[in-house]
C-alpha cells in the first residue's frame, strides 16, 4: 500500500510540474507564436540555480563541484530559479526576437540550447559537468520531519500550490489586453504593427514570462528528485513538452492540462507495463518517446488543433456596431 501511495504521489508531482512547463511554453508559442525549440534549457537553468542555492557549501571528499553553494530557505531557491531562467530568456529574446521570425528564430533558440548544453557539461566548475548536481536537500528539510511516502504527499501539496498560483496568472494574462495583443501578433505581426503595437516588446514579454515558468518548473523538479544533470535536458525532453502542448491544444491552458495528463500520466507511464524485450535493454527507455510520438501523430492527423482547441474570442459589440453602420456581414 505504501508503495502505491508513493507511486501515485510521484506521478501527480510530475503532472503538476509538467503543467507549469506546458503553460510557460503555451505563453510563448500558444499566445505569442514564438518557436522556442530550446525551452527545456530554461527549465535546466531554473533547476541548476535552485540546486546551487539550496545545496550549501561544497563538502570535501564528495567530488561534487559547483558555484555559489548557498543554503537559502524555501521558497527562495524556487523564485531564484525562475528569475535566472527569465533573465536568460531576456538575453536570448533581445538578441533574436527583434530581428528573426518563425523558422529562423527556432534555429537560433535550438543553437543556444546546444551551446549551453556543451558549456555546462564541459565546464565542471559550474554544476559539476556531465555528472550534475546530487544530494539537493528537500524543501523545508529540517522544518518538516516526515517519512518518504508522507513527504511525497507533502511535496505534492507544495507543487500543487505553486501550480495553482501560476495557473491563475496564466489565465489572467490570457484574458488581459496584453494576452489578446499577444494572440493578435501570433496571427499576423504586420497587422499588429500597423495598429501601432510594439510587437518586439510584447513578444519579448511573452518570452520572459514563459522562461520564468520553465525555471520554476525546473526548480520544483530538482527539489523533488534531489539531482539534475545534462541528461535531464536533452532534445527529447523538449519534444515531450511540445507534444503536451500540441496534443492538448495550443493557446488554451486547459488544453495543456489535458496534454500533461495524457502524455505524463497516461502514455509515458503506460510504457512501464509493456512486456520486457529480451536483449534489448536500450530499446525499453525509447519506448516512451515512441508511444508519445505515435500519439502526437494521431492527434495531428485527425485533430490538428489539439484535443481542446483555443476558443476564439467573439466581440458582439463590434458586430452590432458594424450592423448599425450598414455592414451586417462584418465580423
Amino acid at each position: 500500500m505504501a508503495a502505491i501511495v508513493f507511486y501515485l504521489a510521484t506521478v501527480v508531482n510530475y503532472f503538476f510540474i509538467y503543467n507549469i512547463l506546458a503553460w510557460g511554453l503555451n505563453i510563448q508559442f500558444g499566445y505569442a507564436g514564438i518557436l522556442d525549440f530550446t525551452y527545456i534549457t530554461f527549465m535546466a537553468v531554473g533547476a541548476y540555480v535552485a540546486g546551487v542555492t539550496s545545496l550549501g557549501p561544497q563538502q570535501p571528499g564528495t567530488g561534487v563541484v559547483y558555484i555559489l553553494g548557498w543554503h537559502l530557505p524555501f521558497p527562495i531557491p524556487i523564485l531564484l530559479g525562475g528569475l535566472a531562467a527569465a533573465v536568460l530568456g531576456l538575453i536570448v529574446g533581445l538578441l533574436a526576437i527583434n530581428r528573426l521570425r518563425s523558422d529562423y528564430l527556432a534555429i537560433v533558440t535550438l543553437s543556444v540550447g546546444i551551446i549551453l548544453y556543451s558549456l555546462v557539461g564541459n565546464l565542471t566548475g559550474l554544476f559539476d559537468g556531465f555528472d550534475g548536481l546530487v544530494g539537493v536537500p528537500e524543501p523545508l528539510n529540517g522544518q518538516v520531519h516526515l517519512g518518504v511516502n508522507t513527504y511525497s504527499i507533502f511535496y505534492m501539496a507544495v507543487s500543487g500550490a505553486v501550480m495553482l498560483l501560476l495557473w491563475f496568472f496564466a489565465q489572467r494574462l490570457r484574458a488581459s489586453p496584453l494576452g489578446r495583443t499577444m494572440r493578435a501578433i501570433r496571427e499576423d505581426v504586420d497587422v499588429a504593427e500597423a495598429f501601432g503595437k510594439n510587437t518586439f516588446r510584447i513578444r519579448l514579454s511573452a518570452m520572459v514570462i514563459g522562461c520564468f515558468y520553465a525555471g520554476v518548473g525546473g526548480a520544483l523538479l530538482i527539489g523533488f528528485v534531489g539531482a539534475f544533470s545534462p541528461d535531464g535536458w536533452s532534445t527529447q525532453e523538449t519534444f515531450i513538452i511540445w507534444a503536451i502542448l500540441l496534443i492538448g491544444g495550443r493557446g488554451n491552458n486547459w488544453g495543456s492540462v489535458v496534454g500533461s495528463f495524457l502524455v505524463i500520466a497516461l502514455l509515458s507511464e503506460a510504457t512501464r507495463y509493456l512486456p520486457t524485450i529480451p536483449n534489448n535493454a536500450f530499446l525499453e527507455p525509447a519506448l516512451r518517446n515512441i508511444v508519445i510520438g505515435a500519439g502526437l501523430i494521431v492527434v495531428l492527423r485527425f485533430r490538428p488543433q489539439g484535443i481542446l482547441p483555443e476558443r476564439k474570442a467573439h466581440f458582439p459589440e463590434i458586430r452590432t456596431a458594424a450592423a448599425q453602420a450598414g455592414d451586417p456581414g462584418r465580423d
